[in-house]
């Protein structure tokens, strides 16, 4: 493995970490795609570093967890823009 994707991985999971981001979120903020921070924290990050890629698991199944939730809100602030 090349070491930018090596430093890009860690860089990725230690944001995950730090904001409780989503895969979507962390996409956004260094530039690349979903598939690939996927990619990243679930097949890359275990093999470079397993202690960091069992905390980003706990995040990422933290947010699939509340993501109902959150879709949920989304949803009814649309319905409150379109009615104001």
């Amino acid at each position: 493995m090349k070491d930018y994707i090596e430093e890009r991985a860690l860089e990725i999971a230690k944001y995950i970490i730090s904001e409780k981001a989503t895969v979507r979120q962390a996409a956004g903020v260094f530039g690349v795609s979903k598939s690939t921070v996927h990619k990243d924290v679930t097949e890359r990050l275990p093999k470079i570093n397993p202690l960091i890629a069992n905390m980003v698991k706990e995040v990422l199944e933290l947010n699939k967890a509340e993501r109902h939730i959150r879709g949920g809100k989304a949803t009814k602030m649309k319905y409150k823009a379109v009615n104001d």
